[in-house]
């Protein structure tokens, strides 16, 4: 049985402020009101949001030690150094990669190559063989993307070999920070670039961005680099504020007019080149299978191409040709279907393990350890279990000898403390409020197990452990216009920060056939009329919701919250209610 789900109505604006806003703007008060709970509460604020434009866009200089890495970058180039851009090997790090080396290319710079670190024998982050592999191709500067802010040993180990590091990252530094020729990422406490969202891709960017603008190239020729950046600030989960919000705008617009080869391939094997690509396509199509490549391990380690998953992905995103794009597209994609069997098998697996241990069913928290597992699924393994048991939870495997995981939370609870405050036990961590991975010595799982446990026990409120659907207003459907409609689409790309805003509408009822739909009937789809507007009936689905398909389908009343989307069949566009979910009215 499915957890029952708390609705919780978020405070509604000042109806005066409201009211203003809607006539001003020419738009509903119910959207007006979605704009003041967004902190948008003058006119002057929702024009700008409604119009995100590249002027607004941060001067890259603002950025600590960019004026350095830039004169760095200027060097190898003038003086054709080799250079090798090194990146992790998720979408984050593979879009970097692919955004810094195709911009290297086009002004020219040849003496370039790209390293990804291959998640299974050498892990997160700068790793000692990438540096050496650089040292042996003759590289003489590194520009890391999305890692190596933590990375003071290494940077060093390679300052010894000769090479230089610069380093482009988004994460929250330690107390030290590497001794590299520039460290750009504006979490750093001495940094007071203005925004401090952007993804390991968005800081690559704006070396990219400062470089152009020191050397007189215009924007319009790093423009189209935007495409890659879009896929990297939605897979990323990076706030869709401020400049991402301004960068995925363009970035949704280059991939949806004129992307990359290597983008166009993935986005007819999703089947998304029919229609316009949203923010979820990104997050649910495309992301995953850029990501997919870094997560599989590799049969062989060619020594002389360096290769891993993520070299894969890279070579993708960088490739120009439609032919050759079109082939590692297919390759990038068996990655995909090999881990979607995988992460089914092993999240079954855990699953089962859990069902026959009911000590663990009783616990707040979940940490489950089994050696055969696949590294690069346990993040997902992770998440699929929070679907069911809704718990902080931990995913642990075995790889080089140490045992190896990914952590993931639920909404209010800080992840990261609770992994923290096991520090001593571990041999390295990282991570964030809702995201972690962490390794440690076979010797201390045990002890892990109960400690973490402990802490999650002490420090959650309970009330964290009940989902609940976070609605912004009261909806009629009536009031679902084509006008609304295109008024909401405005609102877009919706994401952290700015989500998809999630209506209730109350005593609905079924109009026609209600039907179970899907390879095992596990969504329900419906047209759904208003009890107070009989006259208006629109369609809805809801995913993995078959539960009250008899009490819909026998016409008895419900209360619904839902997103309002669109829905792409054949050529036609239908609106449609995305229901999150369903309460059968009892009185």
């Amino acid at each position: 049985m499915p957890i029952e789900k708390r609705w919780v109505v978020k405070p509604q604006g000042n109806p005066e402020a409201v009211a203003a806003m809607a006539a001003a703007l020419g738009i509903a008060p119910v959207l007006a009101n979605l704009l003041v709970q967004r902190g948008i509460d003058t006119v002057e604020k929702a024009r700008k949001f409604f119009n995100p434009h590249l002027s607004d866009l941060h001067d890259p200089f603002l950025m600590k030690d960019m004026d350095r890495a830039v004169e760095r970058v200027e060097r190898a180039v003038r003086e054709h150094e080799k250079i090798m851009v090194y990146g992790d090997y998720d979408v984050d790090g593979t879009t970097a990669v692919a955004l810094v080396y195709k911009f290297l290319r086009h002004i020219g710079h040849k003496n370039l190559m790209f390293y990804i670190p291959d998640r299974y024998t050498e892990g997160y982050g700068i790793s000692i063989k990438g540096i050496d592999h650089a040292v042996r191709k003759g590289a003489t500067l590194i520009i890391a993307l999305d890692c190596g802010i933590k990375a003071m040993e290494k940077v060093v180990y390679a300052k010894s070999r000769g090479v230089d590091f610069i380093i482009c990252d988004h994460h929250l530094p330690a107390g030290e920070i590497p001794a590299a020729v520039a460290v750009l990422d504006a979490k750093r406490a001495d940094c007071s670039y203005p925004f401090d969202e952007l993804s390991g891709c968005g800081v690559g960017f704006k070396l990219v961005q400062a470089y152009a603008q020191k050397n007189r190239i215009p924007f319009s020729e790093i423009e189209p680099l935007l495409d890659l950046l879009v896929v990297s600030i939605a897979s990323d989960i990076v706030p869709l504020t401020g400049e991402n919000r301004i960068l995925a705008h363009y970035g949704l617009s280059r991939l949806n007019n004129n992307p990359s080869k290597g983008l166009l391939s993935i986005i007819k094997i999703c089947g998304l080149d029919k229609h316009s690509i949203t923010i979820d396509d990104i997050v649910f199509k495309i992301g995953p299978r850029i990501n997919a490549a870094g997560r599989m391990r590799m049969d062989e380690n060619d020594e002389n191409a360096a290769p891993s998953g993520g070299h894969a992905a890279v070579n993708l995103l960088i490739e120009g040709d439609e032919v050759q794009a079109e082939e590692f597209g297919s390759v990038i994609d068996a990655f995909n279907q090999d881990r979607k069997c995988i992460d089914r098998s092993v999240t079954q697996e855990a699953h089962d393990f859990i069902e026959r241990n009911p000590e663990m069913k009783r616990l707040k928290s979940t940490v489950i350890y089994n050696p055969r597992w696949m590294k690069g699924i346990v993040g997902i393994v992770a998440s699929r279990l929070i679907e069911t048991y809704y718990r902080p939870t931990v995913v642990l495997t075995m790889s080089n000898g140490f045992v190896t995981g990914s952590a993931r939370s639920v909404p209010g609870f800080d992840l990261y403390q609770a992994v923290e405050s096991c520090a001593d036990l571990l041999e390295n961590f990282g991570g964030h409020m809702y995201a972690a991975g962490m390794t440690m010595r076979p010797e201390n799982v045990e002890e892990f197990t109960r400690r973490f446990n402990a802490y999650v026990e002490r420090n959650i409120d309970p009330e964290m452990l009940l989902p609940q659907v976070e609605i912004d207003s009261d909806l009629l459907f009536s009031e679902i216009t084509p006008q609304f409609r295109r008024d909401l689409n405005r609102f877009q790309p919706f994401g952290p920060g700015n989500a998809a805003p999630v209506f209730v509408t109350y005593g609905a009822s079924c109009h026609g056939e209600a039907k179970l739909v899907g390879m095992d009937c596990e969504h329900l789809r419906m047209d759904l009329m208003q009890r107070q507007k009989p006259n208006t009936t629109i369609q809805t689905i809801a995913f993995q919701q078959p539960t009250h398909y008899e009490w819909v389908r026998s016409g008895r009343p419900v209360d619904v919250c839902y997103q309002i989307v669109e829905n792409h069949y054949r050529g036609t566009v239908t609106t449609q209610l995305r229901i999150k979910d369903i309460k059968p009215v009892l009185k």
